[in-house]
């Protein structure tokens, strides 16, 4: 397996799509990357050469990938909840952030449902 910032690059899959593990890196990102160091965007990632994955590393080193890309967005999050912003309070209160409503879904950020006590059907 190929390591790639710090990432372990699965071997069986097409190095285009291998190349998408990588905290940061998406599709266009991934053939960006292929296209500027000319390699054939099908090749599997077992395949490559030492100097083809060395080219690979060296243009990946442009982009914000993995722990600093990780370490910023985390910065970005604490700085709004510092100055009060709104989106601040929402990740604060563990709330969906981005406009979406409450009063049915958002699940995954309020966590599971709450038991209210005395609520019997009729």
């Amino acid at each position: 397996m190929a390591r790639i910032k710090g990432v372990e690059i699965p071997n069986d899959k097409k190095i285009e799509i291998a190349l998408t593990y990588i905290y940061g890196i998406g599709n266009s990102l991934s053939k960006e990357i292929l296209t500027n160091v000319n390699i054939d965007l099908n090749k599997k990632a077992k395949d490559l050469t030492e100097e083809e994955l060395v080219a690979i590393r060296d243009e990946m080193s442009k982009h914000s990938v993995e722990g600093d890309l990780r370490r910023e967005v985390n910065m970005n999050v604490k700085t709004k909840m510092e100055i009060g912003s709104y989106q601040g309070l929402r990740h604060r209160k563990g709330l969906p952030v981005r406009g979406q409503r409450t009063s049915r879904n958002a699940r995954t950020r309020k966590g599971r449902g709450k038991v209210v006590a005395n609520k019997k059907k009729v």
